[in-house]
């Protein structure tokens, strides 16, 4: 096994062994700074050092990756019995307000130009490697606080007015960052190495066309700056369309192959991914879909996902219904057959179906299943070496038709290479989503445009569809609060307003309570809509449930230790608006 796994990271330790934060750091120790960087092979383990950071995938051993619940908690997908809450307090220190990522960036890019015998390509891909990781690193610290100040160089402790300087707007820093990926897509190498193991071209285009929606769309409805959003919208469609047109990528595997496979380096999806390997790197998200207890998908969720004729449930011929299971998976999106369980199964059930776990919602997430090893100890621990997903060819069409979508300029030609490549994707037995049309701005079926009667109404029909096909199509892969902040729409998360959030899955008590092993019950600890039937109420304290009052929690508050820090060198660090002590 090649060291590209991610544990290579550790052999950067001269670089990341400190734990001080970015403004308490000493100068680096010349003489090993010198000798390090004198060969290609140092330079990309010094790379490898970001990975584990920008590259969870799946996380490691116990700990959690990027996806299901606790890859983002709070969301309007799931249904917890103890809703997370949003920030109320201002934190004494940390948060998230960190540097060290910034700074270990820009130590790399100053000092690949040190480095002898490199030609001018190999010396411009490692600076461009260098750049895509600045450039990483601040769109987490703007995404998180806004305005930060910036720094491309690397700085001494004695450069105080510099270390100690005000927030630079997020704009300046935004096209910074733009600068960085730009940079960075023109020079990295197309392939590097083992296929979806390193940075590429491809991949850095890929986040590239990531990064700028989110900004884009964060200045169309938060800062109403539609000549900046234009910028931001134009450069994530440009990037989206060169992995499209140039990158080669396609739909070999199905939609739950993407996520529960022992090997990812033959499914042409792959941009980026993961590799773990039995003895040197496992995971335990398949336990946590498996055997144990989960967070299900809510209801609101679950009617999210179109029927076989193209339509919502509100409007579509051959929606079923959703008393049963079975009723609420006939004539839907192939993609919900392939993301949650065929059977229900509610708390207190957890002996009916051979010691599956139970859901919150009745409702069980099996998109990251693998149902080879689901009985073996690899699917019941922290063992499981199922490879997983980086970033994909499917993000990337959803983000380029959104991103068409958003600037207005979106056309048939343009939903035909993104969402109707991803509609067209290998399903095995099951029925496949007709193309989506539009006609006259609307979105369409068959030349017939449609209007779902759940659409926000201050989203167009059309662009309504588009986060549609987002929401199902990268569900339970951490994004959707990051979607709902850069909409303005974390109003949806709220409990008592969306009560559709806080439901599961339409019960009948009497069918569930049955003697089944003797002197057991297959249901317990269940409250309903109903007295014996009903949609399940994950979380039916009213103390309990989550509320949206105020807007400044689009941004974190900066932690109250670096606004002192900065008072005592008589500068003002500006809290984030709303965010008072």
């Amino acid at each position: 096994m090649k060291s590209k796994i991610y544990i290579v990271a550790a052999l950067v330790v001269l670089f990341t062994a400190c734990k001080k934060e970015f403004l308490e750091r000493g100068p680096l120790d010349q003489m090993e700074d010198g000798n390090y960087w004198t060969n290609e092979k140092n330079v990309r383990t010094f790379a490898y050092g970001f990975y584990p950071t920008y590259f969870n995938a799946y996380g490691a051993a116990w700990t959690w990756g990027d996806y299901f619940y606790q890859g983002q908690s709070l969301n309007d997908d799931f249904g917890p019995t103890s809703p997370p809450q949003f920030t109320r307090v201002i934190p004494p220190s940390g948060g998230g307000w960190s540097f060290t990522l910034v700074r270990k960036a820009n130590v790399m890019i100053d000092r690949v130009q040190r480095v002898p015998g490199l030609d001018d390509a190999t010396r411009n891909h490692w600076s461009g490697i260098g750049r895509f990781f600045r450039g990483m690193a601040y769109h987490r610290l703007v995404k998180s606080f806004g305005d930060v100040p910036y720094y491309n160089r690397e700085l001494l402790t004695t450069e105080e007015t510099e270390l100690y300087k005000p927030r630079d707007p997020r704009e300046l820093v935004m096209d910074s960052v733009l600068a960085d990926f730009q940079y960075a897509a023109a020079n990295v190498r197309a392939s590097d190495g083992d296929k979806g193991l390193n940075v590429t071209k491809w991949v850095v285009l890929a986040y590239m066309s990531r990064i700028f929606l989110f900004e884009g769309t964060w200045q169309k409805y938060h800062e109403q700056n539609q000549a900046k959003a234009n910028e931001y919208l134009e450069a994530a469609k440009w990037a989206a369309n060169e992995v499209i047109t140039n990158g080669g990528y396609s739909f070999s595997h199905t939609y739950r192959e993407s996520f529960n496979s022992l090997d990812l380096a033959v499914n042409k999806e792959m941009i980026m991914y993961r590799r773990y390997a039995t003895g040197l790197l496992t995971h335990a998200l398949m336990s946590y879909v498996n055997g144990e207890g989960q967070t299900g998908p809510n209801k609101d969720l679950m009617e999210s996902y179109l029927c076989t004729d193209g339509r919502p449930i509100g409007i579509s011929t051959v929606y079923a219904g959703d008393k049963t299971n079975e009723e609420v998976r006939t004539n839907r999106d192939p993609r919900m057959l392939g993301t949650f369980n065929p059977e229900l199964r509610p708390q207190g059930s957890i002996g009916r179906y051979n010691r599956l776990g139970v859901s919150t919602t009745g409702y069980a997430t099996w998109k990251f299943l693998n149902d080879d090893l689901r009985d073996k100890p690899e699917g019941q621990s922290n063992v499981n070496p199922i490879h997983g997903p980086v970033i994909r060819y499917g993000e990337v069409l959803v983000t380029y038709a959104e991103a068409c979508a958003e600037l207005g300029t979106l056309t048939q030609a343009d939903l035909d290479k993104s969402i109707n490549v991803l509609r067209n994707r290998p399903s095995g037995t099951d029925p496949k989503l007709p193309p989506l049309e539009v006609v006259g701005g609307l979105p369409a079926v068959g030349g017939v445009t449609y209007d779902d009667p759940e659409r926000d109404p201050t989203v167009s029909p059309l662009i309504w569809e588009i986060r549609r096909e987002r929401r199902v199509e990268l569900t339970m892969e951490g994004y959707r609060l990051d979607d709902l902040r850069r909409w303005k729409k974390l109003n949806y998360v709220d409990m008592v307003a969306n009560p559709d959030i806080n439901r599961g899955a339409w019960i009948n008590r009497a069918e569930w309570l049955k003697t089944d092993p003797p002197g057991g019950t297959w249901l317990s600890g269940v409250t309903l809509t109903g007295a014996d039937e009903g949609y399940i109420i994950p979380a039916p304290s009213t103390a309990t449930l989550r509320v949206f009052t105020e807007d400044k929690v689009y941004l974190n508050p900066l932690p109250l230790d670096q606004i002192k820090l900065y008072q005592d060198k008589g500068v003002e660090l500006v809290q984030n608006p709303g965010w008072t002590q």
